[in-house]
């Protein structure tokens, strides 16, 4: 059996291409493949009831999830979101691909995701407050900072961190900083952990180019989704003299051939929560983006966007994957057949785990770093990762996704093989 019985996942389906892209990997891991069914099964997956009381004085309940994929590389590690999407199958499969994420730039962490189905916009702040706090009552048992260590995700960010945070550590009967990272800097938090993802998808966008011989200078870049990853993302892009030509969010989606002034865009999203009504480009259909001619295409919104039709005539040179899954599998194999770089969300958006991971152990030593030294770090990890994940991809002949899950699967069945199974 491949799959959890509660789970009937299709093709496409986030846990689906989960699975597919596992077999992909399998005639390159040797003797290892004894043990692949591990990486088909999550080791853990709670499933809990979130009542909490509405400022109106009614009782309302939400469903919430924590799923840990693979623990044998170190404790969980993984966002938790809040969605009125979020289902098991979907946090079961970022839970997989948090594993091999962490494994493929080779932290000591396993791979965890958590969400709760609801959308947060129709709920007042201290409603917000309650269901946080309700839910890290509720999985409490199975998080701490050596067991899972959950941080922020689509729709969550410092102050639900800080929640967690304080409310695991009223629980427990003493202040636990590395229960939680992405947290505010008085709490523990990390020097450039809200950046961190962006930058982590321009450095191994950088990489990438610099294969392609591709000049950064000039670059068409073209993103989907404008929060912390796609808009960090941009400023790097645009400040190592890259042209934002399109960009598309919640609020809709904008052109210009010439470049977007950064600035003033960053202005707008500030002050507007979202870039559709700015003046400084042409507002087209939400479709008409994937017909954008860019260098650079980022998808960094939700899982699924680019897919088999899109990728037909999307005009890219390279895809870099900010959001978790945003490629289809067929949209994969298309792309690979119009020689349109890929380069995976394992490597691309690995900048905020690996910066997390820097929050974890300075919250345990209660030493911190600067910035400038978290950059640098960051940068290291990355490019060190990014280039044997290429390496790997040569000697084989296959695509980054493929070298990427090669290299990460090995780390992680290796680690399963020398643990030996117990009892």
């Amino acid at each position: 059996m491949s799959n959890l019985s509660y789970v009937s996942p299709t093709a496409d389906s986030p846990w689906g291409t989960y699975l597919s892209q596992v077999e992909s990997v399998l005639p390159y891991l040797g003797h290892l493949a004894r043990w692949a069914e591990t990486l088909r099964r999550p080791k853990r997956a709670l499933i809990v009831d979130i009542p909490i009381e509405l400022d109106s004085g009614a009782v309302a309940h939400f469903e919430g999830y924590r799923v840990q994929h693979n623990l044998s590389r170190g404790p969980g590690k993984g966002g938790v979101r809040f969605h009125p999407d979020v289902n098991l199958e979907e946090v079961m499969a970022l839970s997989a691909w948090m594993t091999i994420k962490n494994a493929a730039v080779n932290l000591p962490f396993g791979g965890a995701k958590g969400g709760i189905r609801v959308d947060p916009k129709q709920l007042s702040l201290k409603e917000l407050e309650r269901l946080t706090r309700r839910y890290t009552s509720e999985i409490g048992l199975i998080i701490g900072p050596d067991k899972d260590i959950p941080a922020p995700d689509v729709n969550t960010n410092a102050q639900i961190m800080a929640w967690m945070m304080d409310t695991y550590s009223m629980n427990v009967g003493s202040s636990a900083t590395g229960v939680v990272t992405g947290k505010p800097i008085p709490l523990g938090g990390s020097l450039g952990r809200v950046k961190a993802t962006g930058r982590g998808v321009f450095v191994v966008g950088r990489e990438a180019a610099r294969r392609k011989n591709l000049s950064l200078d000039g670059a068409r870049i073209a993103v989907q989704g404008f929060g912390n990853v796609g808009s960090a993302a941009a400023e790097l892009f645009a400040g190592s003299g890259g042209k934002i030509v399109a960009v598309q969010d919640h609020t809709g989606t904008i052109y210009n051939a010439h470049g977007l002034d950064m600035a003033l865009l960053m202005a707008e999203l500030h002050e507007k929560g979202g870039i559709g009504a700015f003046k400084g480009a042409d507002r087209i259909a939400n479709e008409d983006f994937w017909d954008v001619e860019s260098d650079f295409l980022i998808p960094a919104a939700l899982e699924g966007q680019l897919q088999g039709a899109r990728a037909k005539r999307v005009k890219t040179r390279i895809v870099l994957e900010g959001a978790n899954g945003p490629t289809t599998n067929e949209a994969d194999h298309i792309l690979a057949d119009r020689g349109i770089l890929v380069v995976p969300d394992v490597i691309a958006n690995a900048g905020g785990v690996t910066v997390s991971y820097f929050e974890w152990v300075q919250d345990f030593s209660s030493f911190f770093w600067t910035e400038d030294e978290i950059n640098l770090r960051l940068d290291k990890i990355m490019v060190e990762a990014f280039r044997r994940i290429l390496d790997v991809a040569e000697q084989h002949h296959v695509p980054l996704r493929t070298a990427a899950f090669v290299v990460a699967c090995t780390r992680v069945l290796q680690a399963r093989e020398e643990r030996g199974l117990y009892p």
